[in-house]
């Protein structure tokens, strides 16, 4: 059986653990939107341009959460790198799963990509947390 977490016994540091992740995913989902945008307004399907948008946003919050975040830069920079890389994949394709399902219901594309990389983002978090930065 699942046990989920009381809330109230998770230590400050945590919270502001995910604060500062909070942020750099902010951070990350404007880099993503804008790509986002950048890439259909210039013409391409929106499933390629979510993969460009990912790329671009995920070396923002690779280094941000590296250095700030999770403060976990004493690991090596490709392990590390390779299991968030692996991580976030993951997101990846529950967003573009989300996302096709919203454009298929008739959401606009850049309305549709702002809510799945919303959705996504607990997952994102826990996987990050638990094992890219563990």
């Amino acid at each position: 059986m699942l046990r989920l977490p009381d809330p109230r016994r998770v230590a400050r540091s945590d919270w502001l653990q995910l604060a500062r992740f909070l942020a750099v995913g902010l951070s990350g989902y404007a880099v993503n939107l804008l790509v986002f945008w950048l890439a259909t307004a210039g013409g391409m399907h929106y499933i390629p341009a979510a993969t460009v948008a990912f790329v671009v946003a995920w070396l923002n919050n690779f280094v941000l959460n590296r250095h700030w975040t999770f403060r976990a830069a004493g690991e090596a920079v490709m392990a590390q790198g390779l299991r968030y890389l692996l991580v976030c994949l993951v997101a990846l394709g529950a967003n573009l799963v989300i996302l096709h399902v919203l454009v298929d219901a008739g959401l606009g594309e850049l309305y549709a990509q702002a809510i799945a990389i919303i959705l996504v983002t607990p997952l994102n978090y826990l996987l990050s947390r638990r094992w890219s930065f563990r």
